[in-house]
């Protein structure tokens, strides 16, 4: 009752202290708020004199103004504000929709133990999204990612590579530390202890490993499952694992600027000044007039046909006004790597891009640009994987004409296929070739040149960037095996020749053309007879 009654006592102070407060945070609130003129105060005028009914209303007015432009820019300024914060909004759920599952995670290093749970939330949703639990409805019969399968000794594989090996020992290095790793891991599983079973555990090893298959979808992981000998016959035990990729992860962002980079394209040649011809044509077009930023260095052995070649070169020097070329004469034996080689070591001036290049090749200014962008001093070489075409007269034989050059260099499996052992076309800094010690000059005539230099550099510290370019063409000619090749050297150029004549159908098409002749001579007597 107390308390009741000296709260009732207390409560018209309190409304006073309240009432008093704001009065006072007004007060203060109209000393600092109220805007100014540029260096200027108004003045009150003083109270007797005559003036001061108009001079109050003055002032009023002047302040009211003041007032409601400061209210007018407030309202400016928030309108901006809004439309700023509605635009960063749109951004950023564009950004999410874009790619919802990277900005899920949050690698805060200030906080470990939360960023490795954001990451292992992560991998385990890889393997939920994974083929790995069920199937999921596929487009088409292309659309299935295959497996490869592998014992401990063999890999069997749809992608041959190089080798063109359907079954083999992984001669990749990471290859077999990958699937060693995985039967590794996969006998540790095994004899880990389950806590259930009182008997003694069978001990796994490595050799009762029966086999394992294994498929990589490109934005989720590495799926593997294992089989291994169970304790009976006709029993086995299974072991499936997942090697989940993580997120995208930014490297590196900058800016590359080109527009001083030449290329030194150079060309061994001796005769062939039909080929040259066309060369130039190509050279002309692209490198001249579209790219701009290109010196030619030809490098002719003997005196044959040298005439003519001197004479289409100077030639497209006069008519497309073209002054960077140089041409050197050697009296010797060809031998394509001698000839880049002395080419590559002849440039004077500062570290250039160097392409090696032959007279059969056809590249496009965008193959140019690729050249600069993939190669970096002491750090990047190029060897593009270039297309090569089929002979035009199998491929367009039942056509009335052969289309045109330009018309014939489309990517397609009936028109040609990627050149992917061969090694010749390259870009990379003079420097770089210096360092690494240039050619092999004891090898002579066709072919073992460019594996030679290939091989210094993947056993070097420099990246080899290897990947196959739209821009790259090897165009066909009847290739000639020469008697005076080593057997190793004319084993490589047969090889190389049977491969450019068509693909594996239309060569089909000719070893039975008599028996599809005959069906058809069947076919037309039978329709005649009804």
């Amino acid at each position: 009752m107390m308390l009741r009654r000296g709260f009732i006592l207390f409560l018209p102070r309190l409304i006073g202290l309240l009432v008093v407060a704001c009065c006072s945070v007004s007060i203060f609130y109209m000393l600092a708020c109220t805007p100014k003129g540029d260096n200027q105060q108004l003045a009150l005028p003083r109270v007797h004199s005559p003036t001061v009914k108009e001079g109050y209303e003055a002032i009023l007015q002047e302040r009211e103004e003041q007032h409601r432009n400061y209210i007018i820019s407030l309202k400016k300024q928030i309108a901006q504000l809004k439309a700023e914060l509605q635009g960063r909004t749109e951004q950023l759920k564009n950004m999410q929709n874009q790619y919802p599952a990277p900005l899920d995670i949050h690698l805060d290093h200030s906080k470990p133990e939360k960023a490795q749970a954001n990451l292992l939330a992560f991998l385990r949703s890889q393997v939920d999204k994974a083929e790995v639990h069920s199937g999921v409805k596929l487009s088409t019969e292309y659309a299935a990612v295959p497996f490869e399968s592998f014992t401990l000794q063999k890999v069997y594989q749809l992608e041959t590579g190089l080798t063109r090996h359907p079954e083999e020992k992984p001669v990749r290095k990471d290859k077999r530390d990958e699937l060693t790793e995985v039967i590794e891991l996969a006998v540790g599983s095994l004899n880990k202890p389950d806590g259930v079973s009182k008997a003694k555990p069978r001990l796994y090893t490595a050799s009762d490993f029966v086999e394992g298959i294994y498929r990589t979808e490109k934005n989720k992981g590495t799926l593997y499952e294992l089989t291994f000998k169970g304790d009976a016959k006709h029993q086995f035990k299974k072991i499936v694992l997942f090697r989940p990729f993580g997120p995208v992860m930014k490297v590196k962002n900058e800016n590359v600027n080109m527009a001083d980079t030449l290329i030194n394209v150079i060309v061994p040649l001796a005769k062939r000044a039909s080929k040259f011809r066309q060369f130039m044509q190509n050279f002309r077009e692209m490198g001249i007039q579209q790219d701009g930023r290109i010196h030619l260095t030809v490098v002719y052995f003997g005196k044959e046909q040298m005439n003519e070649v001197k004479s289409i070169l100077e030639n497209t020097s006069k008519s497309a006004n073209f002054k960077n070329f140089t041409f050197i004469q050697l009296n010797e034996e060809f031998s394509r790597g001698k000839g880049l080689d002395v080419g590559a070591r002849f440039w004077k001036g500062n570290n250039v891009v160097l392409f090696f290049c032959d007279v059969d090749i056809y590249f496009t200014a965008e193959f140019l640009n690729s050249c600069r962008l993939n190669t970096q001093p002491g750090k990047k070489v190029f060897y593009p994987v270039l297309f090569s075409q089929y002979n035009p007269s199998i491929i367009y034989g039942h056509h009335d004409s052969i289309p045109s050059l330009e018309q014939q260099l489309i990517i397609k499996k009936e028109t040609g296929f990627w050149r992917d052992f061969g090694f010749g076309m390259t870009c990379q800094y003079r420097s770089d070739f210096i360092n690494i010690g240039g050619f092999d000059l004891d090898i002579k005539g066709w072919g073992g040149e460019d594996v030679h230099l290939y091989r210094k550099y993947l056993h070097s510290n420099l990246m080899v960037i290897r990947t196959p370019v739209r821009g790259l063409f090897h165009l066909w000619h009847e290739k000639q095996c020469l008697d005076e090749l080593t057997p190793e050297q004319y084993k490589m150029c047969m090889q190389s020749k049977a491969m450019n004549e068509a693909s594996h159908g239309q060569l089909g098409m000719l070893v039975f053309k008599q028996e599809i002749e005959t069906h058809l001579q069947k076919q037309k007597l039978s329709s005649k007879k009804m």
